[in-house]
């Protein structure tokens, strides 16, 4: 209610990604407030809920409800969001070298549509800055992903070395990987989706990954791909059999989506990938697809319009294992990862699972 009655009014009164930025830093800046992280645990953390916990290879997660990337580009509020009840969370993405994105204004509300528009060009501070931002930010409770890309001006032929600089600076500050093939907003990057450009890649930065994992240690670190929702049919089965062959430990379906379907407010007109509900159904889609294609042996984490417990569980029981959420948080507020793991409780109850994970498929099982 304190979000949604003063907050959000507050913040759509400004330029959307003032109020991005002032979220971010406002919450990072809360985690060096003695007591802070704490006060915020106790008005929005999530209770441990076995039911809901999740193992991926070497990682347990206390529940499936992932914050995107793009929010905490920097990772600069790691602490303060997971003092909010996600399960894990992606910072990101992340490049080589800072770049500066594309001009402004490049993100945008849809309110009507309950979306969101962006263009934002991976704007960031770079792999350094970030691999500082994190060593300051300490050991968070939650698992964290690191979303990495590829400068603008790198050419997808040399798209590689981009990711291996990103794996090779982060790799000790990453729980796991994440590789954005994905974003429409980086001119050509989607092309790096498909046949011999996509195996290179992954196996350049598989590569790379065991180097970093031979020289520091410790259980290996897994990597997920994260595809678009706009490929669809052969395109998308061969898509997803050349991520499953590179030996990857999952996919994250879906990216935001060039599409406009079906919306009425007039910013919907702007370039960019749009997320939010008009991508609830689509991204389901492509999840129940890629689970079908691995016939449910990789793991899957959904993301693209998670609004309600509901849409959560469509996706797991379309095939993710866990799932992940950034426009319904603008809309909705810090109280929807609460909202969706106790929504996620009943919903379990209701069709007699005991286990979070005995209806990751489900429907492919009715």
């Amino acid at each position: 209610m304190l979000y949604r009655n003063i907050a959000k009014p507050f913040l759509f009164r400004m330029d959307a990604e003032k109020a991005h930025h002032l979220t971010v830093d406002s919450l990072g800046k809360l985690s060096a407030v003695p007591g802070a992280l704490q006060l915020l645990k106790s008005m929005y953390g999530v209770p441990h809920h076995p039911e809901l916990a999740v193992t991926i290879e070497s990682l347990t997660f206390p529940n499936p409800i992932g914050l995107a990337a793009g929010l905490d580009k920097n990772a600069v509020a790691v602490q303060g969001f997971s003092a909010l009840g996600f399960g894990f969370m992606e910072a990101g993405t992340v490049t080589p070298r800072p770049q500066v994105g594309n001009d402004k204004p490049r993100l945008f509300r849809l309110p009507s549509d309950d979306a969101l528009v962006n263009r934002m060009g991976f704007n960031n501070v770079g792999a350094e800055q970030m691999a500082v931002n994190l060593f300051k930010a300490g050991r968070p409770p939650i698992p964290i992903a690191v979303n990495i890309g590829k400068n603008k001006d790198t050419p997808n032929e040399e798209a590689e070395l981009d990711y291996r600089k990103c794996v090779q600076t982060l790799y000790p500050f990453g729980d796991f990987f994440v590789v954005n093939i994905s974003s429409p907003n980086t001119p050509g990057l989607r092309n790096l989706q498909h046949g011999a450009d996509l195996q290179r890649l992954i196996e350049a930065v598989k590569e790379e990954m065991n180097i970093q994992h031979a020289k520091k240690g410790g259980p290996a670190k897994p990597i997920f791909v994260k595809i678009a929702p706009d490929v669809t049919g052969i395109e998308l089965e061969y898509m997803v059999e050349t991520i499953a062959q590179g030996e990857v430990s999952g996919i994250i379906a879906t990216n935001t989506t060039i599409s406009r379907d079906g919306l009425t407010h007039q910013n919907a007109r702007e370039t960019g990938g749009l997320s939010g509900k008009p991508l609830t159904r689509r991204a389901t889609d492509v999840v129940r697809e890629v689970y079908k294609h691995t016939q449910g042996k990789l793991p899957i984490i959904g993301c693209g319009g998670i609004f309600t417990p509901q849409d959560a569980y469509d996706k797991i029981r379309a095939g993710a294992s866990m799932v992940e959420v950034y426009t319904a948080l603008i809309y909705q507020g810090p109280g929807l990862i609460r909202e969706l793991g106790e929504g996620l409780l009943a919903l379990l109850k209701r069709d007699g699972y005991s286990h979070i994970s005995q209806a990751v498929g489900a429907d492919h099982r009715s």
